[in-house]
């Protein structure tokens, strides 16, 4: 079998905080392959973002990130120089920002933020860089791209800004692109046409895709792989069909009873929730995190609880079986 792409290995990532430490992400481990898409996903504040950011090398110089590996294509992330991080980035690899207003600089034109990354990391002319950036504002579905590039930021609605992030962020050709939210200031009915462009195009040029969402109907429709994070950890890993079909952790299936299912769920009933909020990562933490908010909960939950089941679909979860709960299973 061929090396991953990215490999990941008990990423940790604190925080500071006046209480303080913060324990964001608390060792978590994934593999990518070329050519995939893993989709994150999870409550606000488990920790998705931070983890996209570590492996950028795009973390505050306050914040503190180690791993036992953390890996792209042989080079060791954790011990790279700026410089070498400054040539992977927006060259290998690329990120779509959730936030499109705070990612462009005001200041440039469109045209030139585009042509900008290409220019620094291929040996092309203004010109070619300049058709390949209308070629690819025009694939994302912005009309007089042309025009465009000689407009500012702020003269974009939200929508097309983050248009321009994703045209951005494909500009040249990356092995590995990191989706933040990347549909979140588009319109419902462009939603499915970005993801579709985005998942296309990884399958066209083997691009391995991180994408991190809310929307489990949109992890479905593109995922390989989905990786169920919640307070800093992973809490459930394996292919999208198994996740989907046969979900083991209490969470995951939580998650999935919020979900409405077409020709199943009935006008004005009442989704599924999870009661509780998330608990606080300041300091010590001991068991599972989900254990205040779980129906299953017991005593053994306190204790360290490992990860079950095989390579390609595992759970943190004190039941082995993890799917013993017959009432709780989701239809596919």
């Amino acid at each position: 079998m061929s090396k991953p792409l990215l490999s990941v290995r008990n990423l940790t990532i604190d925080i500071p905080v006046g209480a303080g430490t913060l324990h964001a992400v608390r060792g978590i481990d994934f593999d990518l392959n070329r050519g995939e898409t893993l989709c994150i996903v999870g409550e606000s504040g488990s920790g998705k973002s931070l983890t996209s950011l570590a492996v950028m090398g795009l973390l505050g110089n306050n914040i503190r990130r180690s791993a036992d590996q953390l890996e792209f294509d042989g080079t060791d992330l954790i011990n790279a120089s700026p410089r070498t991080m400054r040539a992977l980035r927006g060259g290998r690899m690329s990120m779509i920002f959730q936030e499109p207003m705070t990612s462009l600089n005001p200041a440039y034109t469109i045209g030139d933020q585009l042509i900008e990354a290409l220019l620094l990391h291929k040996p092309v002319g203004r010109k070619a860089a300049r058709a390949r950036a209308v070629e690819l504002l025009e694939k994302v579905g912005i009309t007089a791209a042309e025009s465009r590039l000689s407009q500012y930021p702020h003269q974009l609605s939200g929508g097309l800004r983050q248009r321009v992030m994703i045209a951005m962020a494909l500009m040249c050709e990356p092995e590995l692109i990191i989706a933040d939210e990347p549909t979140t200031a588009l319109d419902v009915t462009i939603q499915a046409q970005i993801l579709r462009l985005l998942y296309d195009l990884g399958r066209e040029m083997n691009m391995a895709m991180i994408l991190i969402t809310h929307d489990l109907g949109v992890v479905a429709r593109v995922a390989d792989k989905v990786a169920v994070m919640y307070a800093g950890e992973l809490v459930e890993t394996g292919p999208a069909a198994e996740v989907f079909n046969t979900p083991s952790h209490p969470y995951t299936r939580g998650l999935l009873r919020c979900i409405p299912l077409p020709g199943k769920t009935e006008r004005g009933s009442e989704l599924g929730t999870i009661p509780g909020i998330v608990p606080s990562l300041v300091g010590d933490v001991h068991g599972c995190a989900f254990r205040t908010r779980c129906p299953y909960a017991e005593g053994a939950c306190q204790g360290t609880i490992p990860m079950h089941g095989d390579d390609s679909h595992e759970f943190r979860c004190i039941h082995a079986d993890g799917k013993r709960h017959a009432e709780e299973e989701v239809p596919a």
